[in-house]
This record gives structure tokens, sequence and C-alpha cells, in this order.
């Protein structure tokens, strides 16, 4: 829901224990739930910033007001759910199948006829090395310019300059291969070239949140 112009497949597994009508129904179900939920979503953020417009000191919320603006701004693309049984080769086949279809739509995706120049290709590959290299910590964070410098030592890439490097790492951080937060200020130097790191520490942050919030029962 935060990032621009996103594409969702709802994907709806354990087919093998519902009966065929379950399935149908379960998928209608399914998708009435997420359109429900989008548009109180859609909702909930005019209501939040109209109250802040209407406040006295409209002034003293801009940021607030901007954020929300950008998240109204985002829009969503669902697309019809795909039930499978995990359990059988065949449909595993049939979601690849399905989400191949998905990523050749120009529509969908706009940039998937869009050539890369050579350097991305090699500025990709350079991250992915120095990801699994032995010298990268565990929790795979690297300062932006650190990046850059250790980038540049490459003979092909010692002309990359910073601007043209953050215009790579926006590119890979929307295939997902880098996580890059370069709208929050704290974050903004800090790119992440192990998401699957982060991933595993926002489930344990949530975890932790959640069984605090359990109140025990005398």
């Amino acid at each position: 829901m935060r990032v621009p112009n996103s594409v969702v497949l709802p994907v709806g597994t354990h087919v093998d224990c519902c009966q065929e009508q379950e399935v149908a129904e379960k998928t209608h179900d399914i998708m009435a739930r997420i359109t429900a939920m989008l548009a109180e979503r859609k909702s909930n953020l005019a209501h939040f910033i109209d109250n802040l417009e209407g406040s006295e000191e409209p002034k003293c919320y801009v940021d607030q007001w901007e954020r929300l603006k950008e998240m109204e701004s985002c829009t969503l693309t669902i697309l019809n759910l795909v039930a499978v049984n995990c359990t059988d080769h065949r449909d595993i086949k049939k979601l690849e199948a399905t989400l191949l279809e998905h990523m050749k739509n120009e529509e969908l995706f706009p940039e998937v006829v869009r050539v890369l120049p050579p350097v991305y290709r090699q500025v990709e590959a350079a991250i992915v090395d120095i990801a699994q290299s032995e010298e990268m910590a565990d929790h795979g964070m690297m300062d932006l310019q650190y990046l850059l410098s250790k980038l540049s030592q490459r003979e092909h890439l010692a002309g990359l300059g910073r601007e043209l490097l953050q215009d790579i790492l926006r590119y890979l951080h929307r295939i997902g291969l880098v996580v890059w937060y370069e709208e929050i200020k704290h974050l903004e130097s800090t790119v992440f070239l192990q998401p699957t790191f982060l991933i595993m520490m926002f489930k344990v942050s949530l975890g932790i949140r959640t069984i605090s919030s359990v109140e025990p029962k005398l």
C-alpha cells in the first residue's frame, strides 16, 4: 500500500482441503474483503488529511500531511486471486505461468520493455557479490557513501557517481534486490543489501509486540 503503482496477486493455498464450491466461495469472499479494505483505507486517509487541513495550526503538520498525500496518491492494482494446491506440481506450474503472463503485461508493468544501460547490470552483479562476501555483516546494512566507494574500486565502475548509483538503487529497490528508504531522513544514507534479514527483524519485532499486547488471564 505504500509502494507507488504496486501490483498484487493474491494467492490462495490449501485448495486440496476444500470442495470445488468452497474454493469459489472463498475466492469471492477474499476479493470482496480486499476491495472493502482498500475502500476503508482510502476513506481513512481522506479523513486524516481533512483533519490536518482543518486544524487550527495546519503548518505544524506539514510533514504528516505530505506523507498522507503521498500515500493517497499510491495506486494499487489487485489481480484476480489464484487458487493452488501446493502439493500438486501442476498447480505450481500454473501459478508460475500466471506470474509470467502478468509480468509481461505492459499495461501493468510499463518498464518491462525498458532497456537498461549495461552499468545497471554491472552494479547489480557487483552488489550481489558484495552482499555474498565474507566481509559483509549478517545484517547486510551498508552506508551509501561506503557502498559507492566499494563499487568504485572495481575497474569497470571506477567512474560511477553518487547520482547514478542512486538511480540504480531505486531500480534495485523496485525489483526487491535491495531495500533503500531514501524518503526516510534517518535511513536515506543506509542501504540494506540483505532484505531477508530486514524481513526477519520485522517478523521478530511484530512477534514481540503481539506477545506483549496479550494480557495474562487470572
